[in-house]
């Protein structure tokens, strides 16, 4: 995490659509608490229209234009070194005045079904919230960041990875939030791409409503120790090769979102995407079966005050060095929605099916959770982060 390495030069490999495309795009991992007491950490699954193919994990990214009435309509890209954080991993309240712009940054989408829910900005509908949904989501949950866009143009990455950026201000759009058609503050001046990440977690082995606490709460937890949701967060550091960015910026423009209609970039397939993967980085178990406690020093910490560090932690920490690369076929989640579309005209914001190689993704399904306490080991196939 030197920033003085430029991971767009020592990056071997990418899983995002776009070769050019080395950045690192992080946020927290889901963790499900069964009524015994244990976790297991919530796979990620293909988002809405990310096809061709099946994506081995559930970001998408988007990188938006400023548009009227903002008053300065010219990006800076961001700079070799940048780095940024939105949300605050300690946070355990709705704190933030509903008037802010950042009041809407971070929050969830409750999935029924198929329902994609309603068109349009993230957070600002029905069964969208800033915690955690409070109710089962029959098709999953997705997390929503849109990271600020403001930029003082002097730091790349300051002690606290946040102050060098802020939220647009100005008046709500149509859609009664902020982050489009509004200007920056005279402390930030310079516009940067709006960055927007949509991450979804596949809730649906946890359906069963004899899993969830009988209190009246939701199961869900970060791996952090929130069990709230607002403490919701993710890092961005970029990592663009040379001026691509910048290209795309220019000259991308159509507004689909479909990576086939950008021709400046390098496009590859789903599988080559899917075999970008690390390598086990610290010797614990994490994920696959049932955890007596959350990784790390994380207990649970509900609030409503701020969290705070465990101190001494004795934790593992040391990083693995001669760890295997994985060279097995990663294991994929069949979403409950379509991924991709037969052909031309049959959806104009989705890409379609066959635009990808003849290879055939190896495709494992989820099974449902049993009620009765589970064992240890949870042998199902869980979708790897890449």
């Amino acid at each position: 995490m030197d920033p003085s390495v430029d991971i767009s030069k020592t990056a071997t490999c990418t899983s995002c659509r776009f070769v050019e495309d080395k950045s690192n795009y992080w946020t927290a991992v889901l963790y499900f608490k069964h009524p015994n007491g244990s976790y297991i950490r919530v796979p990620q699954m293909a988002n809405h229209n990310t096809g061709p193919g099946l994506q081995s994990g559930g970001m998408t990214v988007y990188y938006f234009q400023p548009n009227p009435p903002t008053k300065n309509l010219n990006l800076t890209i961001f700079p070799p070194g940048f780095r940024m954080i939105l949300g605050d991993p300690m946070r355990r309240t709705d704190n933030i005045p509903a008037d802010k712009t950042a009041s809407k940054a971070v929050t969830f989408r409750c999935f029924q079904g198929d329902d994609p829910g309603p068109f349009g900005s993230p957070g600002n509908s029905p069964e969208d919230s800033v915690g955690f949904p409070q109710k089962i989501c029959t098709g999953g949950i997705r997390s929503n960041f849109f990271f600020p866009q403001c930029w003082n143009g002097v730091d790349l990455d300051p002690p606290d990875h946040a102050s060098h950026m802020v939220q647009p201000e100005g008046t709500p759009g149509a859609d009664g939030l902020q982050f489009f058609g509004t200007d920056c503050p005279a402390s930030h001046p310079v516009r940067v791409p709006l960055l927007f990440m949509e991450i979804v977690w596949d809730t649906r082995p946890f359906n069963n409503p004899e899993l969830w606490p009988k209190d009246g709460s939701q199961p869900f937890v970060f791996s952090m120790g929130d069990p709230t949701g607002y403490g919701q967060h993710a890092d961005y550091v970029f990592g663009w090769e040379g001026d691509s960015l910048k290209r795309a910026m220019d000259t991308c423009l159509t507004g689909s979102g479909i990576p086939a209609d950008c021709p400046v970039l390098t496009w590859q397939s789903t599988e080559e995407m899917n075999q970008c993967r690390q390598s086990v980085k610290v010797d614990e178990v994490t994920e696959r079966q049932y955890l007596d406690k959350l990784p790390g020093c994380n207990p649970i910490q509900a609030g409503p005050g701020p969290a705070t560090m465990v101190e001494d932690c004795n934790a593992i920490s040391t990083t693995l060095t001669d760890a295997p690369h994985p060279t097995e076929a990663p294991e994929l989640i069949v979403p409950p929605w379509s991924v991709c579309y037969d052909g031309p005209g049959t959806h104009t914001l989705a890409p379609n099916c066959d635009a990808t190689t003849s290879a055939a993704p190896t495709v494992t399904t989820l099974p449902a959770m049993v009620t009765p306490a589970p064992e240890r080991r949870w042998d199902a196939a869980i979708a790897r982060d890449v």
